[in-house]
Parts: structure tokens; sequence; C-alpha cells
């Protein structure tokens, strides 16, 4: 799994993080504990929770 960075992020739309935030915590399902795709995979899922809370309405 590709790391996604906030750059990537902020072009997409809230559904899209939303979207796109199910797909990676599906993914990590069954994944080995200490494998480089679960590390990525819990990154980009960190990346997009800041990502998301950067546009909350009241910041």
């Amino acid at each position: 799994m590709k790391l996604v960075t906030r750059f990537e992020l902020a072009s997409k739309s809230t559904g899209e993080l939303r979207g796109l935030y199910r797909d990676i915590f599906n993914a990590l399902v069954g994944n080995d504990e200490t494998s480089h795709e679960r590390r990525n995979a819990l990154a980009s899922l960190e990346n997009i929770r800041a990502e998301l809370a950067s546009r909350a309405p009241g910041l």
C-alpha cells in the first residue's frame, strides 16, 4: 500500500476522504502487524484524520 500524503489529500472532497478512509481501514483487516503496508496504511489514516480535522467548522 502506498502512503497517502496530506498534499494528495488536500485536493480531495470531504466525501472522497471519508471513502478513502473506509477503504484503507478495511484493507487493514488481516494484514500482518509488522508489515510495511500496514505501517503505510496507519500513517495514511492519520493523514486523512488530520485533513478532515483541518476542515472541521469552528477551528
